[in-house]
């Protein structure tokens, strides 16, 4: 299964890209908030952290494969990804300031819920693919992938790899941190927080899109 690594190109090949994939990944941005508030709740973390690894694996590969021309060939869907992401971003920073400043949050959500469970993959989803960030590095990958060679997917198993650690670190590392929230106190600054955060990449977005 991992025959491409094996040997010195190969081998090379999957710790530049372990390396590369730790130097985009290890941010605090907007998947992170989320990771870490799911992780915080113990809520589907794991499918919630299962999904996000999925899709950055399918992408990375793809993105070796030439995922880097489809955008060069149609330049505006670069634009689309980016307004997109600042209209998710802001919805999603302005129902965390609503919780900051109406309380509400924590742990009394009914983790059997289906509904509930469906609606946090689907925003799990939307903060990897409606994430211009996200695209970015993909095309960055993407890039630096060409100058492996045959050894390329190599190197994108060592940026998934990279990619699954520091998904896994959030997911437990928030589930550490679960009973230091126990008061709604404790929340309230969480959601401020995520909150803060999240206007902010949005209007960094925003003034990109609009320069």
């Amino acid at each position: 299964m991992f025959s491409f690594i094996s040997g010195g190109p190969g081998l090379a090949a999957w710790f530049s890209g372990a390396a590369t994939g730790i130097g985009l990944f290890a941010v605090v941005g907007a998947q992170s908030a989320f990771i870490l508030r799911q992780g915080i709740l113990r809520k589907h973390i794991v499918p919630v952290v299962a999904t996000c690894a999925a899709i950055d694996g399918i992408f990375i590969f793809a993105s070796v494969a030439g995922l880097r021309t489809l955008t060069q060939a149609l330049p505006w869907l670069t634009t689309v990804v980016l307004w997109g992401g600042v209209a998710f971003l802001a919805w999603y920073a302005w129902q965390s300031a609503r919780r900051a400043l109406a309380g509400g949050g924590g742990m009394h959500v009914d983790d059997g819920d289906s509904t509930s469970r469906r609606a946090v993959l689907m925003s799990a989803v939307g903060f990897s693919l409606i994430n211009p960030h996200f695209w970015l590095d993909m095309m960055v990958i993407g890039g630096i992938a060409e100058n492996f060679g045959n050894a390329r997917m190599a190197f994108a198993a060592g940026v998934f790899t990279a990619s699954c650690l520091w998904l896994t670190a959030q997911g437990l590392g928030a589930r550490l941190l679960a009973p230091l929230f126990t008061k709604p106190k404790t929340w309230r600054i969480l959601d401020g927080t995520i909150a803060v955060i999240l206007s902010i990449l949005a209007l960094t977005l925003a003034f990109r899109g609009m320069h």
